[in-house]
């Protein structure tokens, strides 16, 4: 079954549980999904990368909320992202992402902040969508000691 079969499933056991607030959710990320199947196929997007996207965009939403005062919307988007984080893959370890930036590093042949370019395209690749790309950057600077 694939994630747009089941927010679809899902969909429906919450309105049927009256819960219109995760109802509501639902039938947006189930529409960003269609339309990003709708998308041609070299520059679509897969599931995993639309989901990211849009709890990115609660998740700022949210902050832009708060930030001028409006906890009542800074909540209702929190409580989507949380919606949107159920059915991402499980983020990977430290350690794990520790081993992945060191491959990559050690094909590349980085040695400095300079070399990032080179680094980051290799580590996203073997990530694979299982890590944000701000803590991937993070570790890979930390690696090349900036």
């Amino acid at each position: 079954m694939s994630v747009l079969d089941q927010i679809r499933a899902d969909t429906v056991a919450a309105m049927k549980a009256g819960d219109r607030q995760r109802a509501g959710a639902l039938r947006l990320i189930s529409s960003e999904l269609q339309k990003a199947a709708k998308e041609p196929p070299d520059g679509g997007l897969d599931e995993t990368t639309v989901l990211r996207r849009e709890r990115k965009r609660r998740t700022e939403a949210a902050t832009a909320y708060r930030d001028a005062g409006r906890a009542d919307l800074a909540a209702g988007e929190e409580a989507e992202a949380e919606i949107l984080a159920g059915y991402l893959p499980a983020e990977i370890s430290d350690e794990e992402l520790a081993a992945l930036v060191g491959d990559a590093l050690a094909e590349s042949g980085a040695t400095s902040v300079r070399e990032m370019g080179k680094v980051m395209p290799l580590a996203m690749a073997r990530v694979q969508g299982r890590a944000d790309g701000r803590r991937v950057s993070a570790m890979v600077r930390e690696r090349l000691g900036a």
